[in-house]
């Protein structure tokens, strides 16, 4: 027996034959004329053959899923003249599961058969003499063994035939690194089972999302779930973590890369997690990693006080260098001075200040309940977040002041220590603005607000008072919520704050890919100083735009730049400091969604299907954590990277509703793709969390259906009606009970009904754990009866073709004159997902055949 032990995706087990009844061992030699060990038996002149051939004990090496692959050559019975009728031309393979290695005969009753081979190819008598040996190749497989070995035995009843070699081996998923996460060589599970597998995290990294994938029957790996991230110091690099470079650093794991040292700071070592302050600078212990390292401010300037009786105002302008900082505050000291100022001491408790003494964060404070005609001294220092790092002496300005009227009884010092003491619970804010923008609010707080003006001649009356609450939400300690652009003031503020600005010399643009609302999309390289090159797309904003064109387009980069997942389109970065303006994001190879299911109808397992949903659903459910509403999910808006990656992507607030190709106007004006809306979103405009679940669930049929349109061809205002009266799509064409299902319950016609994203991950993830439950099929066939399912009707194959979106294969049908409804189950057709798609609406349409005129 020919041994071979060939190394592909498989491992290979040894084995050895065993004799039994008759047969013949012989050497002959091959094509090439390589001496070749066979086993044969022609006995086909005799009646009631049962020739047996069994190999000694076959380690299994853990396998519960082994291959067997046989080549062999048969003789064609009519070849051989006055044969029997008993000839034969095929044989039996049987296996024998055992834990002892050592047997030495076995019951013909006890194997288990695989399978009756027979030949593809057999050979006469005229090929021998030619020395034209026609050899087959057969594989059958073993699944769901639990012993240590197993015996195979072959069992010849009367056939002409020559075992040429056995080859026993089982498949395994190979070593691989995916997301910097090692996954090490796994054996197949038996029958169809997936195996789990728990990724390790590659050196200097730790886990995100636990690293999981899962190794399929055929020995590919499926459904990658989870990342690695490299640790505080260092950063990715293809299939490992490297340590940032001196100058660089990188402070947080989520971080992408290391970057350069913010200003005022270094790292002279590698693996830098922080860099260290200069001389002179400090950061305090709140402030991020990334930030500059900062001074004190200088002092206040332009100190200005105004004397009323005993009380005294005191104003003055910010200190002109403010250290770096925004957080500058200001502190008081109060002397009172007697004599000719020599002799100075602390005004005591006795003198109260509005605002407050201490941590004053507008430049204005009133002091009350001063002794007439006094002498006092105030010290105004300026500090900051890094003032009390610093030995250097804070910056501070004196200011003199004399009161001016005599003391007042004590009923009337009473009625004025009231008073100040009410107004101690307002803060007066400064702003040379009309606008302000007050932060810090108590959440579930009633504020009044009253506003006057002041000139060079002193302050006018105070306007009505204005009276606003605060909301109650209060987000959980450590969680992030996202931040609408059009907060901003200024919305250039909001994409310096979240979008990283990109110089133009790093970026290569190479070809355009597509085109967007404001201009070409490219795909191209990123390279940044001190990191490896990337692909990426590139978003251009044409010639000739306006202002509100510009932040519409920006406005993009100042969403995406808040979010940091796996399953979300990545920014690296913005160019706004050149012409033209651009938004560089990571390059997704396989492009959108529906177009990339449409090119691969059919080509999936459920297996991977489900694992995409996976995807968008954790993506969702991020953006959901974050209170975000994405309003316009869809297939269209799902991108898909080499490694068959879902990610959400298109984050436009001016587009989202206005310009999708998709929407349509509704009633209460606005534009909707209503297809993909829940109807509380169409009726009332309320989107929420639950109506993107909605969106989701449309989203899941449309990746089952491998692209199919949404509701056909039905009208928007076709569909609006169905919904309304509880029509939902079908399940698609083999699409498991339970997909349909979680489908059904994202469209519950109630908001509260409806899963929450976290729950669709929870489920999705069981069914990638057992995936048994994917087996049952939904009913994929329309009931024509039912009123709210649409019809078509068709007189022509050619019609038929286009009301199917098969127009491509009408040349196919004409050509090969397939012109009835009856030869249509016979076509050329090359994808496998549209033969079955064809032959599904064939078999439709011959249950309505009142509809359909061929």
């Amino acid at each position: 027996m020919a041994i071979y032990e060939g190394r592909q995706s498989s491992s290979v087990l040894r084995l050895s034959l065993d004799q039994e009844h008759t047969h013949t061992h012989i050497h002959v030699m091959d094509e090439r004329n390589t001496p070749m060990r066979t086993y044969q038996v022609c006995n086909v002149m005799e009646a009631s053959q049962n020739n047996w051939l069994r190999t000694r004990h076959i380690a299994r090496d853990g396998a519960q899923r082994v291959y067997i692959e046989i080549k062999f050559t048969l003789r064609d019975c009519n070849s051989l003249p006055g044969v029997p009728g008993t000839c034969k031309e095929t044989f039996n393979m049987f296996y024998y599961e055992s834990n002892n290695a050592n047997l030495w005969f076995i019951k013909e009753s006890q194997y288990i058969k695989i399978d009756t081979i027979a030949a593809d190819e057999s050979f006469t008598q005229v090929d021998v003499g030619d020395r034209v040996m026609k050899l087959n190749t057969e594989v059958r497989d073993i699944s769901n063994l639990s012993k240590k070995g197993f015996y195979l035995a072959f069992q010849d009843l009367g056939a002409c035939i020559a075992l040429v070699s056995v080859r026993v081996f089982y498949k395994k998923c190979p070593l691989t690194v995916l997301n910097l996460a090692q996954f090490p060589d796994t054996v197949t599970g038996g029958d169809s089972a997936l195996v789990e597998v728990r990724g390790l995290c590659v050196n200097a990294s730790e886990e995100f999302e636990a690293p999981r994938m899962y190794c399929s029957a055929d020995g590919g790996w499926l459904v990658p779930i989870g990342r690695c991230v490299c640790k505080p110091g260092y950063e990715e690099h293809k299939d490992f973590c490297q340590p940032c470079r001196p100058g660089s650093y990188k402070a947080s794991a989520t971080d992408a890369y290391c970057t350069k040292c913010p200003p005022h700071s270094s790292s002279h070592l590698e693996r830098a997690s922080e860099c260290v302050c200069e001389n002179g600078f400090h950061r305090a212990e709140t402030d991020p990693r990334s930030m500059a390292c900062t001074r004190p401010p200088s002092a206040p300037e332009n100190t200005i006080s105004t004397v009323n009786e005993t009380c005294v105002t005191l104003e003055w302008s910010p200190p002109r260098d403010t250290g770096g900082r925004g957080d500058i505050t200001y502190s008081l000291r109060c002397r009172k001075c007697s004599g000719d100022d020599i002799k100075c001491a602390p005004c005591g408790s006795g003198v109260h200040f509005v605002p407050r003494q201490f941590g004053l964060s507008v430049a204005m404070v009133m002091v009350t309940d001063l002794q007439p005609h006094s002498n006092y001294s105030f010290t105004i220092e300026s500090l900051n977040g890094v003032s009390d790092l610093s030995p250097t002496p804070r910056g501070a300005v004196m200011v003199n002041v004399t009161t001016s009227q005599t003391g007042r009884n004590t009923r009337g010092q009473t009625h004025e220590q009231t008073h100040y003491s009410f107004k101690q619970n307002y803060t007066v804010l400064k702003t040379r603005s009309n606008v302000m923008t007050v932060d810090g609010l108590k959440p579930g707080t009633t504020y009044v607000f009253r506003v006057r003006a002041r000139t060079e001649g002193g302050y006018g009356n105070y306007g009505g008072e204005i009276e606003l609450e605060t909301s109650h939400e209060v987000k959980l300690p450590g969680s992030k919520t996202y931040i609408h652009p059009h907060t901003y003031e200024d919305p250039n503020q909001a994409v310096r704050d979240f979008a990283k600005e990109i110089d133009a010399s790093s970026i290569r643009i190479e070809r355009v890919i597509g085109a967007g609302e404001f201009g070409e999309v490219c795909s191209g390289r990123l390279r940044l100083q001190g990191k490896r090159e990337i692909y990426v797309a590139i978003k251009s904003l044409k010639a000739g735009y306006s202002d509100k064109q510009r932040r519409d387009f920006l406005s993009e980069a100042s969403i995406m730049g808040q979010f940091d997942h796996p399953n979300i389109i990545r920014l690296e970065g913005v160019v706004t400091r050149c012409k033209p303006v651009m938004i560089i994001t990571e390059f997704m190879e396989n492009g959108s969604l529906d177009t990339f299911l449409k090119k691969h109808d059919g080509q999936f397992t459920v297996i991977q299907l489900v694992g995409m949903l996976r995807g968008i659903a954790s993506g969702m459910k991020y953006l959901s954590d974050m209170s975000y509403v994405h309003r316009d999910l869809a297939a269209r808006n799902i991108l898909v990277n080499s490694n068959l990656v879902c990610k959400v992507s298109d984050f436009g607030l001016s587009r989202v509703l206005e310009d999708d190709p998709e929407a349509a106007y509704t009633t209460r004006g606005g534009k909707i793709p209503i297809r993909w809306t829940s109807p509380e979103a169409i009726a009332y405009r309320k989107f929420t969390s639950a109506s993107d679940v909605w969106s989701y669930g449309i989203v899941m049929w449309e990746v089952v259906s491998y692209g199919e349109r949404p509701y056909w061809e039905m009208s928007n205002q076709d569909v609006i009606k169905a919904i309304d009266e509880g029509y939902r799509l079908p399940a698609p064409m083999d699409c498991p009970v339970v997909l349909h299902q979680l489908m059904l319950d994202c469209w519950e016609k109630g908001r509260s009904e409806r899963p929450k994203f976290g729950q669709i991950v929870t489920t999705l993830d069981k069914l990638i754990r057992n995936p048994a439950r994917l087996r049952e099929l939904a009913n994929s066939s329309v009931c024509r009866e039912d009123p709210t399912t649409p019809e078509f009707s068709v007189s022509t194959v050619e019609e038929w073709l286009e009301a199917i979106k098969m127009g491509q294969y009408k040349e196919n049908f004409s050509s090969a004159g397939y012109v009835t409804l009856d030869s249509l189950v016979k076509m050329d057709v090359t994808l496998a997902g549209h033969q079955k798609k064809i032959l599904s609406s064939v078999q439709s349409l011959q249950t309505q055949g009142t509809h359909v005129q061929v």
